[in-house]
């Protein structure tokens, strides 16, 4: 059978094993250790008078027999030379045995006759090698087993019994010990238990000693189990040769036989153990029973003196199970012996049992005989001993179902749910009247079963996950949360230890995480169509593929079917329409679902379900007979049957519907278990007597109860005419009587009671039960558990917290919540993580109002609140991806350690600088931000000293205005202790790391940042809240700053946030302040990355200009230093005429104010020297913002100078973008783009123009002698002729018109020496006019424009400056006439031509010149087409003058 791995350990003297080959010394030796022995047990009986001399005359024999086989023994044992080995133990073991088996030798001889045996067996005499070591094992076990002596006194008798022991343990331990059979194995344990017994008449010493040999003999036997092979296996063939083999123990070797023999022991041990006789003879007999006339005969020679297997252990197994039946049948009175009955005999038999399952583990499932005694017999008394009072008894039953579960797990799926739902859950609570004690014992256990990593997994998928079992991972993770509460009372042990369960179950589903994540998110169960919900099926039990979806589906139809059954509660047809409507019935009923629904729903209002059933309606009918298919009464006494069947819903009161009923429950029952009964019809008839018998016996108002002969006279003739067994009746009277059935079952509250019945449906279930599925180490249903038990779990850790007043409880929960937190973020359940920060947060202090004096201290020294303080920001830290409104929170606490002055002064700046200062891979020294931190200082907030330095050096300071004391070494020690805290929470990286955040979280951190910034008021607030805003800002920006990637995502909240500030604030503030200059901030460092933003970016700058003109005015410099960087750092990013439109406006503000114009010029020179950064996008505009300065009187003259010069010299970009554009461009696009230039020309000569009306001298003739190059250095520039008349009319014509206004209205104070600028004024009309003539000259409205030219020279003429004519004008105007007539006559336009009709153009010239210089036709056009001309003109008269244009149009083609 294979070895046994245990050695022996008791009294042991083993012997080095030493080469095969024994030396002569080593044979000697032994022959004198024999010798040596002999001698002590002879030495022994000469003691005695019987035994020292026996010289009877006459008589051949005289020495007593038992004396002369010691002799002769004695005589052989140094004749033997050769091997040991080879010599017949029994021939030296033989003369030991006589002593121990003769009942003429007393106590002090027996016992060192034993003490003989025991050495030879321990000292290696013996081993597999051995001649006849078979036989002789087995003579020894005999002769111990029946063992026998006179009794002199007590004390020698108990160590006689010790000495039992003692040799028989050695039987068990040595190697030689798998010689034995299965029958001796039995003797030896039988033997044991009876000395155990006995025992408890004598010494503690005896009993202790014997129990611990029972276990050792236990431990012994069932190490082996393991190691039987199936080679082994085959010895008993299956499950049917034990039940052979255990018969032939009953027949040949019956454990209780011994103990009545009187002459053993004196008969002492008979008369104790005849008290428990019924319990030892379980342990040959009932085994017999259960094979019930099988003839075990032929198998005894075979089986018996089979090396010992698994036979003996289902044999011994079912003893010690049996030892807990002994406690049922002799009720728990008080007995003559000292064994306590109520709590010594079930712990012993318990303790041994625990032993055999240790060491048998797993192995037990290969025996199906061993494995059905586990199932049934032992688990029915693990349920009833669970309730026990005794605390020991319980946590003794705990600790064997913690064996069972994680040894036989898979073959005991309903025995643990039992054992859960009517045990631990029961006796947790005291409201079911469980002591502390038992209270306590059950939650340790529950404890314990929480700490096996995969138990909770397990119990949520085989039974919260299946509709015939509870939800016991629910209720227990109910409990654990309950149990956790301090209600109205101080922290107690037991809260503590339902807190580590809790927490244990937690850990074991983050740790799961590591292990990969089955699918964080798992899909949504949907049920597309009806299927019968009680037939669903999986694949494969095994592959989580399968399984696990299985498993979620039947938990969503559980859920369903829950709330099907409340709908039901209320209204059973509305109840039946919703599971209709949820696919789980189907469309049109039919009985069968409607039945399964009444059966496997937990819930149901079982007086619903009785008048359902007992309805006369057709379909109710059929109902109820598709109800009792459900059943399974296989095998099942009749009583059991209608109990199980009257549990489900409540018997209605009207005996039509009792007939129905138990119509349909006869039906069934005859169907399944036929064996009395003749037909259906008996059932019916005996199902109705066992209801009336029920109850006339449990009914108070019956006075007069029915007798046993009563019910069997009643029941005569009822089995097809014959009556039915007068036992069978009793036995069914005496069942009914002793146990009520109960008609009116209690409404699913509480805890059920497991009784007999029950038991009896449990095991018919368990065969037809689901496997049980076995979770590995990932995380498969962890998502679904997690959402049921978080909300308890976070508020029971949290009250612990909270009440708790030591660290290493602060620590227990400190890693609950981490691990809370880790599954909620990796679950993705952002609500839970939210609910954890919100709880956490209040246990930092710091959103208390603090009443505290010196708060800094007081944090200080709060450990908890510190504790609280570092998990919050670690949390935040590691899981802010799915943190949603909780960052609300944390931001208060940021936001009070700020006003504490306790943040490290950069987290706001930091955040911002991080991503600039780190340099690019591969790129040198970093470019740094053209905004400095220094100068963000400058312009900044004045800081007050923040930061952790500033506020220790506030407490340390002793020179301030009152003197303060010392600080003493405990608020050194608490202030070292905070900023030890805050080091430890890293705020800082929150913002710099928000780069990382989830898109979803980093906009409720915006969000929450938006929101804890509060809405900024008209009007003053308060320091606190504004310096608050000012922080939220500042890490508003950082962020935004952060996540340029991202800038989409936060900018309109950003935005909203900034112009909110900048619209509600009337005077300069440091909000404000902060506002404008981190929206230009981030324009700066957002431009270059963000191109298809820039428009949205630069258009935000506009809010600069919506600023109050109080603050606009305080910060217009820095504003414009800002914009001007902005422009410098991201010119070429701007590329709209929208971007550029923002940044003009910016500019032209600044253009007068004192301090701001140097940079505001600045910035334009940039953009407009050599016309770097000028474009088509932002010409005008710059343009526009140029001329605003060019008449700016804020700085020197020279600055318009420079500005008009800038306007000038931007020509060249318009001739240069001509070019580029007939050079590139299609027809189409080139023309357009020609007439927009054409337009920017003319804007930018109407700009110039306005300048040319300025006050200061050298700025108006600047800007005349700039608009004169314009208009006349365009000859790159192809501008239709229509243009220039525009330019004439909107441009040359009235600035002359404007400046003669100017000459003649405002005093000389105001426009010195206006004659210079006049005179430069009408050279440049002269000159332009002259320059273009050729082309204009052949326009149709040339006649218009001609007379336009010579009225503005007539009314130069006529000008006075300072109250006179001026002598320049009236020099120049007639030059300037004379020298534009000759060109023209030169050119051939001012010809007199003959025609019908006239020559206006010549004549209305002469009209106007001879007005101005009369002499100069004579001088130009001597000759006789004077006087013609002078004729025709005295005809006309003046008032031809409007006419001439349209009279002109026909004639003029030169």
């Amino acid at each position: 059978m294979g070895r046994l791995r245990l050695q022996s350990n008791i009294n042991a003297i083993e012997e080095e094993p030493e080469d095969c080959e024994t030396t002569s010394s080593n044979k000697a030796a032994l022959a004198c250790m024999v010798n040596s022995e002999i001698g002590a047990v002879l030495a022994v009986m000469r003691r005695n008078v019987r035994w020292g001399g026996r010289y009877v005359s006459g008589d051949d024999q005289l020495e007593h027999s038992l004396i002369q086989s010691l002799k002769t023994l004695r005589k052989q044992i140094f004749v033997w030379q050769h091997q040991w080995q080879t010599i017949n133990p029994v021939l030296y073991l033989q003369p030991f045995l006589e002593v121990i088996r003769s009942d003429e030798t007393g106590a002090p001889i027996t016992g060192v006759a034993l003490s003989s045996v025991y050495k030879i067996l321990t000292l290696d005499v013996l081993d597999l090698s051995t001649v006849n070591i078979e036989e002789a094992m087995n003579l020894v076990v005999d002769a111990v087993t029946s063992c026998r002596f006179e009794i002199t006194d007590p004390a020698s008798e108990e160590v006689v019994l010790m000495k039992i022991l003692q040799v028989l343990l050695a039987c068990m331990k040595g190697k030689t010990s798998v010689v034995l059979s299965n029958q001796h194995v039995c003797t030896i344990v039988n033997t044991c238990f009876r000395v155990v017994h006995q025992a408890g008449t004598k010494g503690e010493l005896l009993q202790r000693i014997a129990r611990h040999t029972m276990h050792e003999l236990i431990r012994c036997i069932f190490s082996h189990l393991p190691d039987v092979d199936n080679t082994e296996c085959s010895l008993v063939k299956g499950g049917t040769p034990i039940k052979h083999e255990v018969g032939g123990i009953d027949a040949d070797y019956s454990f209780g036989s011994k103990s009545e023999n009187g002459s053993e022991y004196n008969g002492q041990l008979g008369n104790v153990a005849s008290d428990i006789s019924t319990g030892l003879n379980v342990m040959g007999n009932s085994a017999g029973k259960t094979d019930s006339g099988k003839d075990s005969v032929p198998y005894d020679s075979h089986l018996m003196t089979e090396p010992y297997g698994v036979p003996c252990m289902v044999e011994i197994f079912h003893f010690l199970c049996s030892l807990l039946n002994v406690v049922e049948h002799m009720g728990m009175g008080p007995k003559a012996n000292s064994i306590a009955f109520d709590e010594d005999v079930p712990l012993f038999a318990l303790g041994l049992i625990n032993s055999a399952i240790e060491l048998g583990g797993p192995a037990i499932t290969h025996h199906p005989r061993l494995l059905s005694l586990v199932e049934d017999e032992l688990f029915r008394n693990l349920m009833q001993f669970g309730l026990s009072t005794s605390s020991l008894i319980l946590s003794m039953v705990c600790s064997i179902v913690l064996n069972l579960y994680q040894h036989l797990r898979t073959e005991l799926k309903l025995q643990l749910e039992a054992f859960f739902s009517c045990v631990i859950l029961r006796l947790s609570q005291s409201r079911y009247g469980a002591s502390y004690q038992q209270q306590e014992v059950a939650m340790e256990a529950l404890v314990d079963f929480c700490r096996q990593k995969t138990f909770m997994v397990e119990m949520y998928a085989n039974l919260d996950c299946d509709i015939t079992c509870g939800n016991v991972f629910e209720e227990l993770a109910n409990l654990l949360s309950k149990s956790a509460f301090p209600v109205n009372s101080p922290l107690s042990a037991m809260h503590i230890l339902a807190l580590d369960g809790l927490i244990a179950v937690i850990q074991g589903m983050a740790e799961r995480i590591g292990n990969g994540l089955f699918n964080s998110e798992p899909a949504p169960v949907n049920l597309e169509e009806y299927t019968p919900f009680w037939m669903l099926k999986c694949e494969n039990y095994n592959e989580p593929d399968k399984w696990v979806p299985f498993v979620r589906r039947r938990k969503y139809i559980k859920r369903r079917l829950m709330i099907g059954a409340d709908h039901f509660n209320r209204d059973p047809k509305k109840g039946l329409e919703f599971l209709q409507g949820t696919h789980l019935l189907p469309e049109k009923l039919d009985p069968q679902s409607v039945a399964c629904f009444f059966r496997y729903t937990a819930g149901l209002d079982k007086n619903l379900v009785g008048d359902f059933l007992g309805n006369h309606d057709e379909f109710c009918v059929q109902v109820l007979h598709e109800f009792a298919k459900t059943f399974d009464f296989q095998d099942m006494n009749l009583d059991i049957a209608l109990r199980l069947f009257l549990e489900t819903f409540r018997l209605p009161g009207e005996s039509q519907k009792i007939q129905r009923v138990l119509e349909a429950f006869s039906e069934r029952y005859y169907e399944q278990s036929p064996q009395i009964l003749a037909n259906k019809d008996a059932a019916l008839l005996l199902s109705y007597s066992l209801i009336m018998l029920n109850t006339d016996q449990h009914n108070v108002q019956v006075k007069k109860k029915m007798t046993e002969e009563d019910f069997i006279r009643n029941n005569r003739h009822i089995n097809g005419g014959n009556d039915l067994p007068r036992e069978f009746l009793s036995e069914l009277y005496h069942s009914i009587c002793k146990n009520e059935i109960r008609t009116t079952p209690e409404q699913g509250a509480g805890f059920a009671e497991m009784t007999p019945s029950r038991w009896i449906d449990l095991m018919h279930k368990s065969k037809k039960s689901a496997p049980y599925i076995v979770s590995d180490s990932r995380a498969y249903l962890d998502h679904d558990m997690f959402a049921i038990m978080s909300g308890p779990t976070i508020a029971a850790i949290s009250v612990v917290f909270d009440h708790a007043e030591h660290e290493e409880v602060y620590q227990t929960c400190i890693d609950g919540f981490l691990a809370v937190a880790k599954i909620s973020a990796c679950h993705h359940l952002e609500d839970v993580l939210d609910d954890l920060v919100v709880s956490l947060c209040k246990f930092t202090t710091l959103l208390n109002p603090s009443s505290v004096e010196e708060p800094v201290l007081a944090f200080g020294d709060d450990c908890k609140a510190r504790m609280a303080t570092v998990t919050v920001f670690t949390i935040a830290n590691r899981y802010g991806d799915f943190i949603r409104t909780g960052w609300r929170n944390i931001l208060d606490c940021i936001l009070r350690l700020h006003k504490l002055g306790l943040l490290p002064a950069r987290v706001a700046s930091d955040a911002a600088d991080d991503s600039e200062m780190s340099p690019e891979p591969g790129q040198g020294k970093p470019l740094t931000n053209s905004l400095s931190s220094v100068q963000v200082q400058a312009i900044g907030t004045p800081r007050r000293s923040s930061g952790l330095m500033g506020r220790f050096s506030q407490l340390l300071s002793l020179d301030t205005e009152e003197p303060r004391s010392q600080p003493t070494e405990q608020q050194l020690a608490a202030h070292q202790r905070t900023l030890q805290t805050i080091q430890k929470c890293h705020i800082d990286s929150i913002f710099t790391e928000s780069k990382f955040l989830l898109a979803e979280s980093l906009l409720q951190l915006a969000r929450a940042l938006i929101w804890a910034a509060g809405r900024p008021q008209k009007g003053s607030s308060s320091p606190e809240d504004e310096d608050t805003a000012v922080f939220c800002l500042e890490l508003l920006i950082a962020i935004t700053l952060n996540n340029r990637d991202r800038i989409g995502l936060l900018w309109q909240g950003v935005y909203e946030h900034i112009a909110n500030i900048v619209q509600s604030t009337v005077m300069p503030s440091a909000l404000v302040e902060k506002a404008v200059f981190g929206l230009l901030r981030i324009c700066q460092r957002l431009l270059p990355y963000k191109e298809n933003l820039a428009d949205e970016l630069l258009r935000s700058l506009q809010l600069v200009l919506k600023l109050d003109a109080r603050v606009a005015d305080a910060y217009c410099e820095q504003i414009t230093q800002e914009v001007s960087r902005l422009v410098k750092a991201n010119a070429t990013h701007i590329r709209s005429q929208l971007g550029w439109r923002t940044i003009a406006s910016l500019l032209s503000i600044t253009a007068r104010h004192p301090e701001a114009s140097e940079s505001g010029f600045d910035a334009l020179l940039f953009i407009m020297s050599d016309g770097a950064h000028l474009t088509p996008a932002n010409y005008v505009l710059c343009i526009d913002a140029a001329r605003q300065f060019a008449e700016s009187r804020v700085g020197q003259a020279d600055r318009s100078v420079r500005a008009i010069d800038l306007m000038a010299g931007s020509v060249a970009c318009l001739t240069r973008w001509d070019e580029d554009a007939k050079g590139a461009m299609a027809e189409a696009e080139a023309l357009k783009l020609s007439q927009e230039i054409g337009e920017m020309w003319l804007r930018l000569a109407q700009a110039l123009r306005k300048v040319c009306l300025d006050q200061r001298e050298e700025v108006r003739n600047h800007a005349l002698l700039s608009v004169q190059m314009c208009l006349t250095g365009v000859e790159g520039i192809h501008l239709p002729h229509a243009l220039w008349l525009q330019c004439f009319d909107m441009v040359i014509f009235t600035m002359l018109d404007d400046l003669t206004e100017i000459a003649q209205g405002h005093s000389q104070k105001d426009y010195r020496n206006m004659e210079g600028t006049l005179v430069l004024a009408l050279k440049l009309l002269t000159k332009v006019f002259l320059l273009l003539l050729h082309e204009l000259s052949q326009l149709t409205t040339f006649c218009k424009l001609w007379l336009g030219v010579l009225s503005r020279m007539e009314k130069y003429m006529k000008v006075k400056v300072r109250g006179k004519k001026s002598e320049k004008l009236q020099e120049l105007v007639p030059e300037l006439l004379k020298n534009t007539l000759l060109v023209m006559k030169t050119k051939g336009v001012l010809v007199q031509r003959s025609a019908l009709g006239g020559d206006s153009l010549w004549e209305l010239t002469w009209l106007h010149v001879n007005n101005i210089v009369p002499s100069l036709q004579s001088e130009l056009f001597p000759g006789n087409e004077l006087e013609q001309s002078d004729s025709k003109l005295g005809e006309m008269g003046k008032n031809t003058l409007p006419n001439e244009t349209g009279s002109a149009q026909e004639e003029w083609h030169p």
